[in-house]
């Protein structure tokens, strides 16, 4: 497995990757988007990157996420995350105008 130095490490670049992204991990996790479970497992699957250091590349050239007019549309495409960064944008955006008060 893993050690908590890798981890960490991995779990700060998945939050970067996800404030590019316009996705509140927070959010999610407050709306039962995304459970502690989830967010370990998607932690475990970056750590389990083949290329971190593309990925730092990747997020070096874009903007920071305070300094964006709009979030980055998707993740690059070898992210092991990029399925749940898609769903996750996709329900925080449904949950924001949702009618019937889902969540």
């Amino acid at each position: 497995m893993f050690g908590a130095r890798t981890l960490n490490r991995h779990a700060a670049l998945m939050n970067r990757m996800a404030e590019t992204l316009g996705v509140d991990l927070t959010e999610a996790m407050a709306k039962g988007r995304l459970s502690s479970e989830g967010w370990r497992e998607a932690v475990v699957r970056c750590a389990g990157c083949d290329d971190p250091s593309a990925c730092l590349h990747w997020l070096s050239e874009q903007p920071a996420p305070e300094d964006q007019a709009g979030a980055v549309d998707e993740a690059p495409h070898y992210c092991n995350n990029k399925l749940m960064m898609a769903r996750l944008r996709e329900e925080l955006g449904l949950a924001e105008t949702d009618a019937g008060g889902r969540v």
